[in-house]
């Protein structure tokens, strides 16, 4: 279940909320005259939403070359190729 807050809450129990935000991974919505007005998040979850909307993001331009009818590489391929740029590196 969300956690909703006053706005009021969050000038005057701003630790209180950044310390639940970040033991609780989870964002807390705050209102402004009973309307919600913004969300409070650590920035760890902040950036961790932004990789996966960029990943699925990525996924889904894959998915659409592929319907398109482009043809990708095998996997094992790629794996030994990649293997042997990093053994001949190190």
């Amino acid at each position: 279940m969300p956690t909703i807050r006053p706005i009021s809450d969050l000038r005057n129990n701003a630790n209180e909320i950044s310390e639940f935000c970040h033991r609780e991974r989870e964002p807390v919505f705050i209102t402004k005259n009973g309307s919600g007005d913004m969300v409070v998040m650590s920035i760890e979850e902040y950036e961790r939403q932004q990789a996966l909307i960029e990943l699925y993001s990525k996924l889904f331009e894959v998915e659409a070359e592929i319907a398109d009818g482009a043809v990708g590489e095998d996997f094992m391929d790629v794996s030994r190729k990649l293997r042997s740029n990093i053994r001949g590196k190190i």
